[in-house]
């Protein structure tokens, strides 16, 4: 048994549209022509949905892709925020230990009522060690946030295990003291010149930090002038 045939479908000839185009009358739609009208409504389907993205969909798919952006810039927030929250009691812990050990080291910078004494030790564990200073000169303390630093230029004069007797001294001391810029030379009688930078720290007290604090948002106000 044959399938039955499928119907032709009619020649497309482009001059007998264009002859429709031409004989169309705009007052009575419904008698155009096949083709003219399936032009037609396509032409106008295509323009009314340029129109709808141009004036519509444009805007509306930019703002869900920013706030898809946004929603994804939540989520990692959120995320961050979950993990704080989980590690909220190592992250105290972790606090507790900062302060003592802030405390600790607080406590080996010396007020300054006690930075004379501090000095005063600096020079004997020099003389304790046989050494003569040449040069003991404190310059212009440094100011940071809680604590003041003060230079001191020194030159002594011994020999090579009086100078490492002096420096492991200087370590040893209860407040933090540093050497700086050391420089060894030999000197006209055969010994040792070591000319250093002692760096001691003191912490600021509370009046010194008001004073600080003021003196910078003085400054900040000026520089926004």
């Amino acid at each position: 048994m044959k399938a039955p045939a499928l119907p032709k479908l009619p020649a497309f000839d482009v001059q007998a549209m264009l002859e429709d185009f031409k004989t169309l009358d705009l007052k009575d739609p419904g008698l155009w022509p096949l083709l003219p009208r399936i032009a037609i409504l396509s032409g106008l389907l295509i323009a009314l949905l340029a129109s709808a993205w141009w004036f519509g969909w444009s805007t509306q798919l930019e703002e869900l892709e920013a706030k898809q952006q946004q929603e994804s810039k939540l989520k990692e927030e959120w995320l961050d925020k979950k993990k704080q929250a989980v590690n909220l009691e190592e992250y105290r812990n972790q606090l507790v230990e900062i302060d003592r050990s802030f405390g600790a080291l607080l406590r080996q910078l010396p007020n300054k009522a006690e930075m004379g004494a501090l000095l005063v030790d600096i020079n004997q564990a020099g003389i304790g060690r046989g050494l003569q200073f040449d040069l003991f000169k404190p310059g212009s303390e440094a100011t940071r946030d809680f604590y003041a630093e003060l230079p001191i230029t020194i030159k002594l004069l011994g020999n090579y295990h009086d100078l490492g007797g002096f420096t492991g001294d200087i370590a040893k001391l209860s407040r933090i003291v540093t050497l700086n810029d050391i420089d060894i030379t030999t000197g006209k009688d055969g010994g040792l010149v070591m000319t250093t930078v002692v760096k001691t720290f003191r912490y600021l007290d509370a009046e010194e930090v008001s004073q600080q604090k003021k003196a910078k948002a003085v400054q900040a106000k000026g520089a926004k002038k």
